[in-house]
Parts: structure tokens; sequence; C-alpha cells
């Protein structure tokens, strides 16, 4: 399949990942991110740190950064929800300079989902008060960029949205 030019295309995500200075990527794969699987499967210069339950990711995140690394965390907006307590008690109260890519299931352009998942992600993101970015094409990844630098200026979690389907 070749990428059209509203695409989000993998190697343009990793790409995008590598030049923030990332060196590690958290990750349980999902609809929206999984197609990231194998580029980042096969990119030497992040190391893939797969788990099995997105609560799991604030915690390997916070290991990596004591041990001088610079992890990215990306899951599904469902699993957001299932790591709320960590994402708040770890990376919120202790200041984490932390990037979130997040699997936008649901997402309607800004319009009503029948998916609450979709409906939930930017109003919960607005109450723990974590700054967020929406990328929907390879044209928008500068958000990935002021995002991750987002984070460490602050420092604090920031969210980057993964907003529609993708082209391999």
């Amino acid at each position: 399949m070749s990428a059209t030019p509203t695409a989000l295309t993998a190697r343009s995500v990793v790409d995008a990942l590598i030049d923030c200075g990332a060196t590690h990527v958290v990750w349980l794969p999902d609809t929206e991110s999984g197609f990231l699987y194998e580029t980042l499967r096969d990119e030497p210069r992040l190391k893939l740190v797969p788990v099995c339950r997105e609560g799991e990711t604030v915690p390997i995140a916070a290991g990596l950064m004591v041990a001088g690394q610079k992890p990215v965390v990306i899951i599904q907006n469902t699993g957001l929800y299932e790591s709320g307590d960590s994402l708040r008690g770890m990376a919120i109260d202790n200041r984490m300079p932390l990037l979130f890519l997040i699997g936008y299931r649901g997402y309607e352009g800004g319009r009503h989902s029948a998916d609450s998942a979709a409906n939930f992600l930017e109003p919960l993101l607005k109450a723990w008060g974590v700054p967020f970015y929406l990328i929907d094409s390879d044209s928008s990844l500068d958000a990935i960029w002021r995002g991750y630098n987002e984070a460490q200026e602050t420092p604090g979690p920031v969210a980057v949205l993964i907003g529609r389907e993708y082209d391999e």
C-alpha cells in the first residue's frame, strides 16, 4: 500500500521519536498504533519494551528515566484509562518529563463518537492538566517534537493523540 499525502506513516512517526532523542518505546500495541510495530521492532536506534498491561508503562518508563534513558510511552485511550493511577501518582505528581503517544480509538474528527473511549479522552486529559496535541498525518508530526520538548521543559507528561488511521 502506498502512502497518501494525508497519511500517517510508521517510518515518519519513528523518525520523529528518534529526532526527539527517545531511546526506548514502552508499549502495548493497539489498533491505532499497531502499524508502528514492524518499524519499531526493526529500528536499532530505539529499544522496544513491550508490556502486558498499560498500567505497567509509567513505572517502567520511570525506571528507564532513573537509569538515564529517554523513554516514550505508546498506548491506546482505553489503556490510558487503565493506567490512570500510575499516570496520576507517578507521572503527574512527580512531574515526569514523559511523552505519551495515545491511540485515539473512536476518533471522529472532533465530532461526538458512538465510542465512549473517544468522548472521554480529551476531557480526562484536561482534568488531569496533561497538555495534548493531535497527529492525523505526516504533516502534523511536528506535534511529536513539540510535545516531547514541552514534557522536558515543563517538566511533566504530555500526550500526542493518534487521531486517524494510517498507511504502511
